[in-house]
């Protein structure tokens, strides 16, 4: 049994002589549960840590099952104590992170009829206020604070804050729990006062001045049915607009930028449907665009009389755009705009009166492109090895400017301005790193590993000038690889804290993404999950055969699917890394496919695989789940996170990893567990709070590789 000394946090706060505390490593109780499933027999211990009452607790943490308690508990004492020697360094780092946040930021204003609208973060203020003036000048208008809404509370997160198209309300939502049940307040804003309010609601969108759509999570967390509220009338009055019975599909509601149309969405990861209605008749019954079909996806927009729509029907693997007739939107009068292009991915449409905008990646690299109604379309494209592109197009219809955004590993965010007519950019805000930074001390790499089946898989890196090339540095390599999510070549000062201490910080662009087109993330999907894994197993031995670092250095680093990235690739190779870093990991696979009531379960099926009625897709889920294929080996240290009120992963996934490995392992490197009691899936709330978090994280990293020279020496 591991027992670590820790010094006394409440001795240090009360300034008193440091004082060893000795905290043992928690072992969970064995209770085994059996599962009889197509022929196997699968033996969970560690079940009895998914409460009965886990709904209830996501609302109410308080009301966790006290065993259940006690158990997170010790976990908590047990990682204080296995960090408390880098409780100085986590200072360290924090002081860093902070310092490189501009305290004192402004967003570029937005126009939007007769207001210019925007926020703002003062000195100190974890949160934002928005705020408004005149558009032809004057004095700003507080609308929101949420400094002074979330007082009193640990955790607080402000979903939409959405202005009425006459400009008297805002709908805005807020989650005090981190359980992602928001409560939609209606705000007049001569006022400041809330009025209207509705419970359990996911999203928002105005159909006109007083009429609202808004969707309302189920029993089950399952944003379900959408309603209309009028505003001034009681919610038990508000009409079902819309009642989704299919439990895969999540619903979302949203109004084109021409204001003539509130639509709705009814999706889950591969099949979307599409109805809209009407501004100048809020009570009509939605029409819909093209009924829901298997692996039919169609993102809207609207202009003039037409609808642009994004698609990958008629085998756009890598999606087309396409227009259609707003009085005959179905898919048999659908017509190229952009046609279909294999391996240049389309990711978005919009559009203003007389523009059409929209973003491409071709072989890893985004592009902008607009055409106008000469039909001529202009790129816009750049020349780092790596970067990343946003487009923000503004708000109002007739605009014929819009900014996008630019970055890289090595530069900090830019904001222009880029006049349509002529292609003119201007930059408008440049990100500012109050501690200073020269992105000439960095270095940009985009390099090819190739996977076990030939596949060549795009890695990014980041390192400092000083960084020495010789297999000694070690490495933070981070990935995702899941549902197309592609990991952007975008700047993040955060991790300048690593790399400046000699750290070579990399992004695998693994399968599962859509980084080179659409193919790449169908590759991992099914029984192709395991693609993923070899992708990022072949990334980490490509950074050791280039010298960028050696075996047992590399620190490898996931986010909820990500942690089934990392989780599954640790137990294929455990000897190849140096350490783990699983931020709220999705690591029982199969239990959670197995489980139909969790929230997102029924919509995971498109993804993973149903291992309720496929015998296939249980074994391979079986073949791969990372709590599953846990065995007896040398694991290296691990650092496991997780949030009593996350309805995405739910804490007792990563309880029960962290507990099957501390049982099955044959070594004894640093095991650590950290649940937030008061949290969700996205942890600390705050822009300074939540550094609190990457601070723990990078410590975890710099105390396993043993770092012992400082960032000054690099």
């Amino acid at each position: 049994m591991r027992r670590l000394l820790a010094l006394s946090t409440t001795d240090k706060n009360a300034g008193m002589k440091n004082k060893a505390v000795e905290t043992v490593e928690p072992v969970a109780d064995i209770r085994p549960v059996t599962t009889q499933a197509f022929g196997h027999t699968l033996l969970d211990n560690y079940a009895w840590l998914r409460a009965e009452n886990w709904q209830e607790c996501m609302r109410e943490p308080e009301l966790l099952p006290a065993d259940i308690r006690a158990y997170l508990e010790a976990e908590n004492a047990f990682c204080e104590a296995g960090l408390s020697d880098t409780n100085d360094l986590q200072r360290e780092l924090k002081a860093e992170l902070r310092g490189r946040i501009e305290e004192r930021n402004e967003s570029l204003p937005d126009a939007d009829g007769p207001w210019m609208y925007g926020w703002q973060y003062a000195e100190g203020d974890e949160y934002p206020l928005y705020w408004r003036h005149p558009r032809k000048g004057g004095e700003k208008h507080i609308l929101l604070d949420e400094n002074l809404q979330s007082r009193g509370h640990e955790y607080f997160d402000t979903g939409d804050f959405v202005v009425s198209p006459d400009h008297r309300h805002a709908a805005w939502t807020v989650d005090t729990q981190g359980s992602e049940y928001y409560r939609l307040l209606v705000r007049d804003l001569a006022t400041g006062v809330d009025g209207d309010a509705i419970e359990d609601v996911e999203d928002v969108a105005w159909i006109d001045d007083k009429t609202l759509l808004y969707t309302r999570v189920d029993e089950n967390h399952r944003p379900s049915k959408v309603y209309r509220h009028v505003l001034g009338t009681s919610t038990d009055a508000d009409v079902l607009v819309h009642d989704e019975h299919d439990a895969r599909f999540f619903c979302s509601v949203w109004r084109s930028r021409s204001g003539c149309y509130a639509f709705i969405g009814s999706s889950m990861n591969d099949v979307d449907e599409v109805h809209f209605i009407p501004v100048n008749d809020p009570g009509a019954t939605p029409i819909l665009i093209e009924a829901r079909t298997d692996k039919l996806e169609y993102s809207v927009e609207h202009q003039g009389d037409r609808f642009l729509i994004l698609t990958n029907a008629d085998d756009a693997t890598d999606f087309r755009i396409v227009e259609t007739p707003v009085t005959t939107p179905g898919r048999g009068f659908w017509a190229d705009v952009v046609p279909p292009k294999a391996g240049r991915m389309l990711l978005s449409v919009d559009a203003y009166d007389d523009w059409l905008l929209w973003m491409e990646r071709e072989n890893a690299l985004p592009r902008i492109c607009y055409r106008g109604a000469d039909g001529v379309t202009q790129e816009l494209a750049f020349d780092e090895e790596a970067y990343s592109l946003w487009l923000e197009p503004g708000l109002e219809p007739d605009a014929h400017t819009t900014r996008f955004g630019y970055s890289s590993p090595t530069t900090p965010d830019q904001t222009f301005d880029l006049n349509l007519m002529s292609g003119e950019r201007r930059l408008l805000k440049q990100q500012k790193i109050p501690s200073g930074h020269d992105p000439a001390d960095y270095i940009t790499r985009r390099i090819a590993a190739q996977s076990a089946d030939g596949a060549e898989v795009p890695v990014t890196l980041l390192y400092h000038r000083n960084t020495v090339i010789d297999a000694s540095a070690p490495c933070l390599l981070y990935g995702y690889g899941a549902y197309g999510d592609s990991q952007p070549a975008a700047f993040s000062s955060r991790c300048l804290s690593l790399v400046d201490r000699g750290f070579v910080y990399a992004i695998a662009h693994v399968r599962g993404g859509d980084e080179k087109g659409r193919a790449w993330y169908e590759a991992a999907k099914f029984d192709r999950k395991p693609s993923s894994f070899h992708d990022f197993i072949a990334a980490g031995e490509k950074l050791i055969e280039d010298r960028y670092t050696a075996n047992g250095r590399i620190v490898i680093h996931g986010a909820s699917a990500g942690g089934l990235l990392v989780g599954a690739s640790l137990n294929m190779q455990p000897s190849l890394w140096g350490g783990v870093i699983a931020d709220v990991p999705f690591v029982d696979v199969l239990n959670t496919m197995l489980d139909d009531t969790l929230p997102l379960t029924p919509g995971e099926w498109s993804q993973w695989g149903n291992p309720l009625d496929s015998k296939a897709a249980f074994e391979t889920m079986l073949a791969y789940s990372p709590y599953e294929q846990v065995t007896e080996c040398d694991y290296p240290p691990i650092l496991v996170t997780a949030g009593v009120s996350d309805p995405r992963v739910t804490y007792w996934e990563p309880a029960k990893w962290v507990a099957k490995i501390r049982a099955c392992r044959s070594n004894h490197e640093l095991l650590l567990l950290k649940t937030n009691l008061h949290s969700g899936h996205f942890g600390e709330t705050g822009r300074f709070a939540e550094l609190d978090d990457t601070a723990l994280y990078q410590a975890f990293a710099i105390k396993i590789m043993d770092l012992s020279k400082g960032k000054s020496e690099v």
